[in-house]
């Protein structure tokens, strides 16, 4: 009985150890089965991950990064699953390259003209005006742009949804009844029929920038069809350089000549409003009441401007807002004013008139901060050190924005300030 035992015992250790030594090499095998499944299937996320050459003809093997088959696309791990990888190596697709930035402007700018628009006005002799050209080269670099849009409110300005729900500066918001009110006495809603009627027109914005001193400029603007000037930069005294010829001043409150002699003559007075005060102050104007200085103005206001009603304009708020939100990309804040989301008034009248004008030139724009001693303004001793932080405007991405128009010659630059 113990001996039949024994014997029962020792069958099942020996059987026990065959079944551990069998399972050992099994386990063994499987385990080096798959370290070379591995190595084989591994897939490369860089292209000099492999291995670079050192010393005669040995190779570095540098370190791989494995891409699990679930995060694969379905076709590569189909081929990874049958094997198909081994025998044939697996292509990771690069990334796209971008073709825009996040404003929607083309990223690899050039000066040359796309060959469909260098076609279109290689005939047109130097210095004749090039009908669409200007709009043309912008859609070029921003695709999502679009040339209708007014220079002015007229009495339809209830219509256009793009104003119509926001506030100023942005949009009339709140003021419909002001709005109509001036609308109602001045009448014209136009720039002048002589102009209307041209079928091709050159434009020139001319900034207040110290760049425009001595550079006798003043012919060459005055040959542009409209000229625009900015709030209260003088005219006389400086025509040699910035020309004498005024088309439209456009402004606002606080940056209007407050002298009516200083004013030029056969040039409309342009509104830009910023805030609700503007509207009712460019009320007063209009309907030649008292202006109270502190109605909530921020600096002493004009308060008589020598313009009859039929002179006098409101922008389109719209082109406040598409300079700020879409060419500029400043902060949104749910379409009210904030700090550093109020366009400059150059970078506005640039945007109105790449709608409404077929070739576009500016001057005396951009500041030299590198040299603190240069002049800020063409017409007074203020150095460039002055300038300071603006709680308003964002000057650097204005910058941005103005030498993509200039290195896509969307605009032309005359004191090569920008």
């Amino acid at each position: 009985m113990k001996m039949g035992l024994l014997v029962y015992m020792r069958n099942l250790l020996l059987a026990l150890c065959l079944f551990l030594v069998l399972g050992f090499l099994y386990y063994s095998a499987w385990k080096l089965h798959l370290l070379r499944w591995e190595d084989s299937n591994s897939v490369v996320l860089s292209s000099d991950s492999v291995g670079r050459s050192i010393g005669s003809g040995r190779r570095e093997r540098k370190s791989t990064s494995l891409v699990p088959l679930s995060s694969l696309p379905s076709h590569l791990a189909a081929n990874l699953g049958t094997g198909k990888a081994k025998r044939e190596p697996v292509a990771i697709p690069r990334p796209t390259i971008p073709k825009y930035d996040k404003l929607g402007f083309l990223l690899q700018l050039d000066s040359r003209l796309p060959p469909e628009l260098a076609s279109k006005y290689a005939n047109i002799s130097e210095g004749v005006c090039k009908p669409g050209y200007a709009s043309a080269l912008m859609t070029a670099i921003f695709p999502k742009f679009s040339k209708p849009a007014p220079m002015f409110l007229d009495d339809s300005f209830r219509k256009w949804a793009r104003i119509r729900d926001f506030v100023p500066p942005f949009g009339i918001k709140g003021q419909d009844n002001l709005i109509k009110a001036i609308l109602s006495a001045t009448k014209d809603y136009r720039l002048t029929p002589a102009l209307d009627s041209l079928s091709c027109r050159r434009c020139v914005i001319v900034g207040n920038g110290g760049i425009l001193a001595n550079k006798s400029l003043g012919l060459k603007i005055d040959d542009y069809d409209i000229v625009i000037r900015l709030n209260s930069a003088p005219v006389k005294g400086f025509e040699k350089d910035v020309g004498g010829k005024t088309t439209m001043r456009i402004t606002y409150p606080e940056g209007a000549i407050q002298k009516p002699e200083q004013y030029e003559k056969d040039s409309l007075f342009v509104l830009a409003g910023f805030k609700w005060q503007d509207f009712k102050w460019l009320k007063y104007i209009v309907y030649k009441e008292k202006v109270s200085a502190s109605d909530g103005f921020w600096k002493s206001v004009a308060t008589h401007v020598p313009r009859e009603p039929h002179e006098i304009r409101i922008l389109n708020p719209y082109f406040i807002q598409e300079a700020a939100f879409s060419f500029i990309g400043l902060p949104f804040n749910n379409g009210l004013m904030g700090r550093g989301n109020i366009p400059t008034l150059g970078s506005v009248a640039i945007t109105m008139v790449l709608h409404n004008c077929d070739e576009v030139a500016v001057a005396g724009f951009g500041y030299d901060m590198s040299s603190p001693n240069a002049p800020l303004h063409y017409y007074e001793n203020i150095k460039m050190s002055a300038i300071k932080e603006s709680w308003t405007h964002n000057i650097q991405r204005e910058k941005e924005f103005l030498r993509k128009l200039v290195k896509a010659r969307v605009i032309t630059d005359l004191t090569s300030g920008i």
